[in-house]
């Protein structure tokens, strides 16, 4: 039997009715609508795409957000920091966005080291991430939520069960094998360049691939009845994308399955502002 798709598009539309009514009670608490600050260095044409899809979903939402534009000569760490130390104190900013790649003279780390912890929404800074290592409340990435967001949704619980995340990144597979280990998933994290990578894959009743290599996982390396989340993004030479999964063989093996695109690519942008309205949302006294 074919698996059971899942479906970023239509989940991502219940998600946003959802959100706009976060959103408002959010803003009734809060006595202004909560707001969410971009930050972008420069003028770098895929971030500017990014950004207009952040800020229509948000308008859409009801969340505010705000582009802070800085000029790609912006002559050092310091001058950034100032900026994201100032949005830190902003009360009428619950989340902020640093744009990366930040130009080659300015640190990454620097920007992610300057950032509050409490409205760093995409989980860049090392707080968020040592909190996520202690199992402690924290705001993570938000393509790792999404894949959380959509198991959830699916009713698939990873308790108990055989977890592989193919890909080691710092914003993708490091932080969701935390958060796979935190639902009590038995966790195994691999690469492409994982010797017999099949033999790992064909163990995961759950398999998340976050690799970036074009159909890496195919019909073989799965095992009957897992559910497979891609996460890849990859271009194809004649245009369009695809994803890290053979999807038309993969989902007649799967149980369920993610497409590339519409699947979790749908709900980066819904994370974002999910976390900058429901995880400051208790602080206002209300459920």
């Amino acid at each position: 039997m074919p698996a059971q798709i899942l479906d970023g598009r239509a989940l991502g539309a219940v998600i946003k009715e959802e959100l706009k009514a976060r959103a408002k009670r959010c803003a009734e608490a809060l006595g202004w609508p909560p707001g969410l600050a971009i930050v972008r260095v420069g003028e770098e044409a895929a971030s500017g795409v990014y950004i207009k899809q952040l800020l229509r979903v948000a308008a859409e939402i009801g969340v505010e957000a705000r582009l802070i534009a800085l000029e790609s000569e912006t002559s050092d760490d310091d001058t950034l920091s100032e900026e994201i130390y100032r949005l830190n104190e902003d009360a009428h900013i619950q989340g902020i966005i640093i744009q990366m790649p930040l130009p080659p003279h300015l640190s990454q780390q620097a920007a992610a080291n300057a950032i509050l912890s409490t409205k760093d929404v995409d989980g860049i800074s090392p707080r968020s991430a040592g909190n996520l290592f202690l199992g402690l409340p924290s705001l993570v990435p938000s393509t790792c939520a999404a894949v959380i967001e959509v198991l959830d949704r699916a009713g698939i619980d990873p308790a108990g069960t055989r977890a592989v995340v193919v890909g080691h990144s710092n914003v993708v597979g490091k932080p969701l094998s935390f958060l796979l280990l935190q639902r009590n998933a038995t966790v195994t994290i691999c690469g492409r360049h994982t010797r017999d990578l099949g033999a790992m894959t064909r163990q995961a009743d759950i398999l998340v691939s976050a690799a970036g290599h074009a159909r890496l996982i195919t019909a073989e390396m799965v095992k009957p009845g897992a559910a497979v989340i891609d996460v890849g993004i990859n271009v194809k030479p004649e245009g369009g994308i695809t994803g890290d999964v053979d999807f038309e063989a993969v989902k007649e093996i799967a149980g369920a399955i993610t497409p590339v695109p519409g699947g979790i690519g749908q709900l980066t942008n819904l994370m974002v502002m999910k976390q900058t309205v429901e995880f400051h949302y208790p602080q206002s006294g209300s459920s």
